[in-house]
């Protein structure tokens, strides 16, 4: 991948983001969409997460990462410190590919 096309994703997204305000500028949403659009960062986050934890390439795979991201789901849900929960998940995951 080449930085100019690493520039034009930039500059692509930027641009989108403009047009949407412009578009939009201080028109208010429908409650409905509004209560979509606050949903969706959480979903990307998941989604990347899950892709990350289960697949390597085009194959999925249960490893020590599906192990890490449990422990630092229940930390979370504990409602632990964000430090703690990724020092947990990491911790956790180091741990398994030790015995493993």
């Amino acid at each position: 991948m080449s930085w100019g096309f690493v520039f034009a994703l930039g500059v692509t997204a930027f641009a989108f983001k403009v047009l949407g305000l412009v578009l939009v500028g201080d028109r208010e949403m429908p409650p409905v969409l509004d209560r979509c659009l606050v949903l969706i960062p959480a979903a990307l986050i998941a989604a990347i997460v899950v892709k990350d934890t289960f697949s390597i390439g085009q194959h999925l795979q249960l490893d020590a990462r599906a192990v890490g991201v449990g422990a630092a789901a229940i930390a979370a849900w504990r409602k632990l410190p964000l430090v703690a929960v990724i020092v947990i998940g990491a911790a956790t995951t180091a741990a398994v590919r030790a015995v493993a």
